[in-house]
């Protein structure tokens, strides 16, 4: 019961971030701390799960014609190697490791609340703001093994970055680019995965993602999707916290 449970939890997941061009990593790992699974293979596993959901998602944004290349690519530039160190680093004690899962989490939330419906107006970001911006998300992302949507998608609205739909279309590829640097900044691990246990979570996230992505690009308020996102994050920091404080 708890595994078919699992199962449909990563679905939902799946369907509810991608409609906002997130991958879910962070409810992810919390489900995977609920039912205990350890840390070496939570990391990689959240991963391989966030790259299933946005590369689809990626697709159906660039098809969409949503997807601003020359104002992304300095944030994917600075990223990319950011989480690869981040993702590097190990843990002597797994309880470090969800302490700072579980804060990163619970800063993001309220500002994903809070972000607008949609610009009032769009401002070109320097491209020095850019690659200050990417590297810092991309090495807590990768530190955390997340792809770092939920950390960009709050600084792009505030800096009034692009529509809503085009700020989804950049932290989808963002999280694409920081998932494939943090698996292999994990390499080892994932090649020692028990595959039999993550490989049905693969294939379930793929369809909840390719449902989610295409009823977010042209059907769901984002706004809503994102405070239902918003309090998703909370509550798996809640989960990841209440047993590994202080």
């Amino acid at each position: 019961m708890e595994w078919y449970l699992l199962i449909n939890l990563f679905f939902v997941i799946a369907l509810v971030y991608a409609s906002v061009g997130f991958g879910g990593g962070s409810s992810y790992l919390a489900l995977l701390a609920v039912v205990g699974i350890s840390v070496v293979v939570m990391r990689p596993t959240a991963l391989l799960c966030n790259l299933m959901v946005v590369a689809g998602g990626t697709w159906v944004f660039f098809r969409e014609g949503q997807v601003e290349w020359k104002r992304i690519w300095p944030l994917l530039v600075s990223s990319v190697p950011m989480s690869y160190v981040g993702a590097t680093i190990t843990f002597s004690r797994e309880d470090v490791y969800f302490q700072i899962l579980g804060f990163s989490l619970l800063l993001a939330a309220p500002f994903l609340w809070l972000q607008p419906h949609e610009q009032s107006s769009v401002r070109p970001l320097p491209v020095v703001w850019s690659f200050a911006i990417g590297s810092s998300i991309g090495f807590v992302s990768g530190l955390v093994s997340i792809g770092g949507g939920i950390f960009l998608s709050p600084v792009l609205y505030f800096l009034s970055w692009g529509r809503a739909r085009q700020i989804s279309a950049a932290a989808s590829l963002f999280i694409l680019v920081n998932s494939l640097s943090g698996l292999a900044g994990q390499w080892q691990q994932v090649l020692d995965l028990p595959w039999r246990f993550v490989a049905p979570l693969l294939v379930v996230v793929v369809a909840g993602g390719q449902i989610g992505s295409r009823l977010g690009a042209r059907k769901f308020d984002p706004l809503w999707i994102r405070r239902i996102t918003a309090v998703l994050i909370a509550v798996a920091a809640v989960f990841v916290l209440k047993d590994h404080w202080f």
